[in-house]
């Protein structure tokens, strides 16, 4: 099986969390209240995608049963997550990327962590399960099986591990008087954070006692690993474009072969469009498709099945990150916005000579003229091709989605798909 049509979308060559309990927040939220965001940012987005989208998902967690965070009281009241909301308050007033890790594990929204819970879970339902499953491994008020939804919280404990990982700070770097004490605290948090939960997503996955399910999560983890080492990085590791190269320069584009697989990365550095899809596949649509992929192995169904799964969790992802992207170009100017987003990736494969701004930041992102960029990409073809490309995505999702019987889950992924349409 090829993922070569997630490349065929673009022109050129080629979970949210769910709603924390009211104790997280009296918890985190002293903390995270503090953190320095732009409340003009927030307050567009909010204004043009929320009500829909919460809709959408509130509904989609009633078929399910509940809310399928993993950010339970089981998780919450456990004496190390107690620790480190106690920790995380010692670091208000700090810089350290953790605290807006941990702000976007409490507030809600499509600009934040993606449900990718909630979506296994759907796709579980959808498809049913085999008759042959025992009545003892089923919920059958929520028409899962007990085991999808471990899964389930195993997929967000796997994402949010990572995320907090990626809020490691380089101490190598120029730091502010005073700062070093603080990022080393906030690194340890991080660090010592982030293991615990990749370790309980590991006990939790041994505990299903399937080692093909085993060895299909570690592989999403070690596409998880492989993102962070795509293209150009900073001093602190942000991600950063690869020079555009001319038609005649670039490798053949090798095909995606998939699942297990790693994916090849011929023809995809300096093709600003597969780099773009091979980098957000890596780090995002191969954990979502892979757990869908996992959800439907565990139901009993078939290999062809199991790779609509896959191929729906990858198009959805891909499509979820378009829109992100977008957001950026939807309101006021940010002061800072993705350098790795579709828009301006279109914009760098048309203009190439723009590629000097991105030179700018191999020290740091913040030494990029980001209005430079912003007023390129608005007025080049960026935007309209980006919103092409979700559509295309949006589009796949739908039509893989039609291998899934009709029923109230597979409208409700309908409903979020929908949702983060312009």
């Amino acid at each position: 099986m090829s993922l070569s049509r997630l490349g065929g979308v673009l022109k050129f060559d080629s979970v949210k969390v769910s709603q924390c309990s009211a104790l997280v927040a009296k918890l985190w939220g002293p903390c995270i209240r503090e953190v320095s965001t732009s409340s003009s940012n927030r307050a567009v987005a909010q204004h043009n995608s929320k009500p829909d989208w919460n809709r959408a998902v509130s509904e989609a967690e009633k078929i399910v049963g509940y809310p399928t965070s993993f950010l339970s009281l089981r998780w919450v009241l456990s004496d190390e997550i107690a620790n480190v909301a106690l920790h995380l308050r010692k670091l208000v007033g700090s810089n350290h990327p953790l605290l807006k890790t941990a702000k976007n594990l409490i507030y809600n929204g499509k600009n934040n962590m993606q449900a990718w819970g909630l979506i296994v879970l759907l796709v579980s339902k959808a498809a049913g399960h085999s008759p042959e499953i025992p009545d003892m491994e089923q919920d059958k008020a929520a028409g899962v099986l007990h085991s999808q939804r471990a899964l389930a919280e195993v997929t967000e404990m796997i994402r949010t591990s990572h995320l907090v990982h990626k809020g490691l700070v380089n101490m190598n770097t120029r730091l502010g008087p005073g700062e070093p004490d603080d990022m080393m605290f906030g690194n340890k948090i991080a660090l010592l954070s982030g293991d615990y939960l990749l370790a309980n997503s590991c006990t939790e996955l041994a505990n299903l006692r399937n080692q093909e399910l085993v060895e299909l999560m570690s592989s999403a983890v070690r596409d998880l690993a492989e993102a962070e080492f795509l293209g150009e990085r900073d001093e602190q590791n942000n991600p950063l474009p690869s020079r555009p190269l001319p038609l005649h320069q670039r490798e053949e584009a090798s095909e995606w072969d998939c699942i297990l697989s790693p994916l090849p990365m011929s023809g995809v550095s300096g093709c600003m469009g597969r780099e773009w899809s091979a980098r957000h596949v890596l780090a995002a649509g191969a954990l979502l498709g892979k757990s869908c992929s996992a959800a439907l192995k565990l139901a009993g169904h078939g290999q062809g099945l199991q790779t609509q799964g896959y191929l729906f969790g990858c198009h959805l992802a891909l499509a979820w990150q378009a829109f992100l992207d977008l957001e950026a170009f939807s309101g006021p100017e940010p002061a800072y916005f993705s350098l790795v987003g579709a828009p301006l990736a279109f914009t760098l494969e048309e203009r190439p000579e723009l590629y000097r701004y991105i030179e700018a930041g191999k020290r740091s992102v913040h030494d990029v003229d980001y209005h430079a960029l912003y007023q390129a990409v608005l007025e080049g073809s960026g935007i309209e091709q980006t919103k092409h490309l979700q559509n295309e995505h949006v589009t796949r999702a739908r039509e893989v989605l039609e291998a899934f019987p009709n029923c109230d889950a597979r409208t409700a992924l309908t409903n979020i798909i929908v949702a983060m349409l312009p």
